[in-house]
């Protein structure tokens, strides 16, 4: 047990830093876009283009880093209605739910819109559009590992339904 709470620290401090660094590169490469906008009136568009791929990167890694949390968003109205056994059982349902939809549409329609668009080129980058949609899999196999992770925390009791908050 231990050994799945070590990976989940390591996977949420990658996914953390990663999340950081891309955010880093954003404000940098913002900046370097206003610049060359505003003060040398010759716009880039490379650096919109690097904004707008490394916004969908960082967007989709932090999605996987919030259901790694289990702080992702819920409707209470109806959980809280049930014992805390009710809550649990409910809870495991939502990440076998949760799973399905990121194993079918994130995975398996990520790889296939991947391999579909391999030969298609960026406008300004000139990198194919298939390298910009990897994350959609990388994302989807990484709340997949995430919902099994929080599976087992739930059926062990080291989760508590419906919040997540932990009790080690």
């Amino acid at each position: 047990m231990e050994a799945l709470h070590a990976f989940r620290k390591g996977l949420n401090t990658v996914l953390n830093s990663a999340c950081a660094l891309i955010f880093a590169a954003m404000v940098a490469i913002g900046t370097y876009q206003i610049v060359t906008r505003f003060i040398f009136r010759s716009p880039s568009t490379v650096s919109e283009e690097l904004l707008t791929y490394s916004f969908t990167w960082m967007a989709l890694l932090a999605t996987a880093y919030v259901f790694g949390k289990m702080d992702h968003m819920r409707m209470g109205f109806m959980a809280d209605k049930f014992s805390e056994a009710g809550r649990k059982i409910l809870s495991i349902i939502a990440e076998i739910l949760i799973m399905l939809l990121a194993g079918s549409v994130m995975i398996y329609g990520g790889f296939s819109i991947m391999k579909l668009t391999m030969t298609q080129s960026t406008a300004s980058l000139g990198i194919p559009m298939g390298v910009v949609y990897t994350i959609i899999p990388i994302s989807g196999i990484l709340i997949v590992i995430y919902s099994v992770l929080n599976i087992i925390d739930l059926a062990t009791g080291y989760a508590k339904a419906p919040g997540g908050e932990t009790e080690a």
